[in-house]
């Protein structure tokens, strides 16, 4: 008596085991995959908030802003969403996309543009408006009528808006007349308190920067009015001299009856202007950016009847000498060449196409490999059946055909499950199936000749066979 299994216990590891386990694996890869796949398309396909930011509070710019972000965020098949960033003006906007902590943001181009930006579109244009009003009545030299900026020299100059960038564009302009910016006095006022403060104020002209028909701009004109009188409006003659020597500004005209009545001005203006432009990081996503002018574009369209400022967004300058390059999503949208999902990502699809082929082709050829052992083992019991038929005819123990009965069943039982596994082919079984059916008779036939004769006459028999074998 032995305390642990015998030889004839121990039985052989059924390649089956390791054909299920390679279809498991083969199953996990391709739903890996797949799974991969529909990841990607969900991040691809999802939503994106873009930071922007713009400034200062009560601005224009800040309302058109918020009320794109609003808009952006109803609509629920948006590719982006907004998040304002509110800032103290233009340059701190410019700053904070530079900073890197804002993906989009509202600048003016006659400002520092921070290296990391790129055009999208083109918020709005500023004009440019110089004027004097009426010289006070009782007044004497000092009060005579202004209707050159040459005559600007020792005066006091009021500007609009509290930004820098303002009166510096007015420093620029006297310097351009030979007007000495030192001998002028220069006065700011808040740009929601012009009105009243230019009516208390005695500055000899002022200056206004804004959209054209800029209800800011048309108010301060209407404050400055005296006694009846027409404010006098400077022309900026030299408007073509100073886009040629500062690329940010542009030669304009200001249309006769476009500041708050018919003769305000009374004839055309010449003046500078420069844009305000929305502005996006340099590395943010082609796609992303694309897919943001499309929306907003679209939007525009919608929002102009409520929101009339809307309607001034235009496409950026997408030429390659543009002050300000435009971002290649941009370009992309405004040229007609904006890539969809499947330009975008049919490199991936096609790779994943690839792997997956590759994983069914390694996959086939390792279940083939794998199948190749069943069919050695299927070979050799066949084999075995077939000297089993030939010692059944001439056994004369029904014993052993009764063992070899046995076997011919787990012979039997094997072969079908190879089948099952595809490891054999359907001719394969039928011969197969004819051999049993062979051995079957034998064993048949030999046990009714065996029982037939006496047990003497078997005895003998079996003692000349063993005798022969000897």
């Amino acid at each position: 008596m032995t305390d642990g299994p015998g030889p004839a216990d121990v039985q052989p590891k059924s390649p089956r085991s390791a054909v299920r386990r390679l279809t498991f694996v083969l199953i996990a890869g391709v739903l890996a995959l797949v799974g991969a796949l529909a990841a990607g398309y969900y991040f691809a396909m999802r939503p994106v908030t873009l930071r922007i930011a713009v400034g200062p509070a009560n601005s224009d710019d800040l309302r058109v802003v918020q009320t794109l972000a609003q808009a952006f965020n109803n609509q629920h098949n948006n590719m982006v969403k907004l998040r304002p960033v509110q800032t103290d003006g233009a340059a701190a906007s410019a700053q904070t996309l530079a900073d890197g902590k804002a993906d989009l943001a509202i600048i003016r181009g006659d400002l520092e543009v921070p290296k990391n930006a790129q055009a999208v579109a083109t918020l709005r244009k500023n004009v440019v408006v110089l004027w004097a009003p009426p010289p006070a009545k009782g007044k004497g030299k000092k009060a005579a009528k202004i209707t050159k900026i040459t005559q600007l020299a020792g005066r006091k100059i009021g500007v609009v808006g509290r930004t820098p960038a303002n009166v510096n564009l007015l420093k620029m302009v006297l310097q351009q007349y030979g007007v000495d910016p030192l001998k002028v006095e220069i006065v700011q006022f808040p740009a929601n308190e012009a009105a009243e403060a230019i009516k208390n104020q005695k500055a000899d002209a002022y200056l206004a920067v804004g959209p054209g028909g800029s209800k800011i701009t048309i108010d301060a004109i209407t404050a400055s009015s005296r006694d009846g009188g027409a404010p006098t409006f400077l022309a900026i003659d030299a408007a073509e001299a100073i886009a040629q020597n500062h690329p940010a500004y542009e030669a304009s005209e200001i249309p006769a009856g476009s500041l708050g009545a018919s003769d305000r001005p009374e004839e055309e203006v010449k003046t500078i202007s420069f844009s305000h432009h929305i502005v996006a990081r340099r590395g943010l996503s082609e796609s992303t950016v694309a897919a943001f002018t499309r929306q907003l574009f679209g939007v525009r369209q919608s929002l102009k009847n409520d929101f009339p400022l809307a309607a001034r967004i235009e496409t950026p300058d997408t030429d390659k000498d543009a002050t300000i390059p435009a971002h290649p999503g941009a370009a992309a949208f405004v040229d007609g060449e904006e890539k969809t999902f499947l330009d975008r990502y049919s490199d991936y699809i096609w790779w994943s196409l690839m792997a997956l082929s590759a994983m069914g082709s390694a996959g086939a050829w390792f279940a083939g490999y794998l199948k190749k052992d069943e069919r050695n083992t299927n070979s050799s019991q066949r084999e075995r059946l077939l000297d089993m038929l030939r010692t059944a005819r001439s056994c004369d123990s029904t014993d052993e055909l009764d063992q070899m009965q046995t076997e011919a069943d787990d012979i039997l039982r094997d072969t079908l499950i190879c089948f099952e596994h595809s490891a054999i082919e359907q001719g394969t079984l039928t011969a197969f199936n004819i051999a049993l059916e062979q051995f079957h008779n034998a064993v048949a036939d030999r046990k009714l000749l065996l029982m037939s004769m006496p047990q003497n006459l078997q005895r003998a028999s079996a003692q000349f066979r063993a005798a022969g074998t000897a």
